[in-house]
């Protein structure tokens, strides 16, 4: 059974709970084996990395680690985070829509 998450990739989310309660950023990618979401600008930590071809001095690199669905919540088009629902639109084909303001995502 495949499973259907609120938030997909591009989307603009809120995180809820956590360290970084209140930021918000874009979703860059979703694990969907493990439920967790990479965010832009959200959870960065430090990755030391040996020297290589991309970056010869090597060092450490600040980069975006995962953080779990359920702590991020979808923000519609005017800045507020909602709830999603699924409906039918008049190609029967199914969309996202606001459940605060109804409008389609």
């Amino acid at each position: 059974m495949q499973v259907k998450f609120h938030i997909k990739r591009g989307d603009t989310v809120k995180v809820i709970a956590g360290n970084e309660k209140g930021a918000t950023g874009k979703v860059l990618m979703v694990d969907v084996k493990k439920r967790r979401a990479f965010v832009e600008g959200i959870n960065m930590v430090s990755k030391h990395t040996k020297p290589n071809a991309a970056n010869p001095q090597g060092g450490i690199v600040k980069k975006e680690s995962s953080i779990h669905i359920s702590n991020l919540m979808l923000v519609d088009s005017k800045d507020n985070p909602t709830r999603i629902g699924r409906r039918l639109n008049d190609n029967n084909r199914l969309v996202r829509y606001s459940k605060k303001t109804g409008e389609d995502i």
